[in-house]
């Protein structure tokens, strides 16, 4: 039976409010995992990562009681997503992707990473080197990331693993970068990292070129392990809080954002009173005037003539 602790301070009940569940998720985190042995490409890949050396020869995915090393460090570090890297005869240069629901293992993917290229191996003007930080673009090429079920799967855990922070505003002179999938068979694909470079087109749409500037590689889908549809539901499962209510008459667009319908009552027009003076009567007596038709209006009488007759 699991033993719980109650905090015994305020600091430590703080810490444990920001590892509780939140109707607004914070950022996902990535923890980055060696195995006991380990290839010079994997090195490379995995470079300026953690490394817990001591307690990874208990870290086998796919295996039965292999994850629960897994999960313990997804607790203790409050991740949400790894990267495990191994290097066996069986299995060399091994990549395994995963995410956790509730610090358990939601599912899995496994790589072999082939015909790598570091970042090194590229020679460009460094300065249209991509930002730290910035936003990337993704370009699923080919349609086998929706029809294959291994690439597809592959493609959820990329798309989530470099998302980053949720952001509302994204400035466009910011997008320096893609990262290009094409799938090359059922199982593998070409990973490929390009920086994007702003020229002059003539018009207001700038001309788009694109500069390889690394990593590059092969990933072959190994194995892979879809997450439980209980599991799924639960983990998908959106709070009554965050729940938006339906607007009537409005339909949201990818292309032209929201749209809505008007409905409005028919006019009757022959029930509509006139106003008593026309605006266009004013009009046809000037234009009467100038051909010296219609009736000519008689002279006032001058203010003189009106103060004789009254002295009369």
């Amino acid at each position: 039976m699991m033993r719980i602790k109650t905090p015994r301070n305020a600091r430590v009940k703080r810490e444990l409010q920001k590892l509780a569940p939140k109707l607004v998720e914070t950022a996902k985190k990535t923890l980055i995992l060696h195995g006991t042995k380990t290839s010079h490409v994997l090195n490379s890949l995995l470079k300026n990562s953690v490394k817990y050396s001591r307690k990874n020869d208990k870290v086998r995915p796919f295996e039965s009681g292999g994850e629960a090393s897994l999960e313990f460090f997804s607790l203790k570090t409050d991740c949400s997503l790894f990267v495990y890297g191994s290097h066996s005869k069986k299995r060399p240069n091994n990549l395994v992707l995963g995410r956790t629901y509730d610090h358990h293992i939601y599912d899995l993917v496994e790589l072999g990473i082939e015909n790598f290229k570091s970042m090194q191996s590229f020679s460009y003007d460094k300065k249209f080197a991509p930002q730290m930080g910035s936003k990337p673009f993704f370009a699923f090429i080919r349609e086998a990331f929706e029809t294959v079920d291994e690439l597809k799967h592959l493609k959820e855990i990329l798309l989530d693993l470099f998302r980053g922070e949720v952001i509302t505003n994204l400035n466009l002179a910011g997008l320096d970068r893609v990262y290009v999938c094409t799938a090359l068979s059922a199982n593998k694909i070409l990973f490929s990292h390009c920086a994007m470079r702003l020229k002059k087109s003539g018009t207001s749409v700038p001309k788009m070129e694109l500069i390889e500037v690394g990593p590059s590689m092969d990933m072959v889908v190994r194995r892979h392990r879809n997450p439980d549809d209980s599991l799924r539901r639960e983990a998908m499962k959106t709070p009554h809080e965050l729940i938006k209510k339906k607007e009537k008459n409005v339909v949201k667009d990818a292309v032209q954002g929201k749209l809505g319908k008007i409905y409005m009552p028919d006019q009757q027009v022959g029930v509509v009173p006139l106003a008593n003076k026309a605006k266009g009567v004013k009009r046809e007596r000037r234009e009467a005037k100038m051909k010296g038709e219609g009736h000519k209006p008689s002279p006032k009488k001058q203010k003189q003539d009106i103060i004789n007759n009254a002295d009369e």
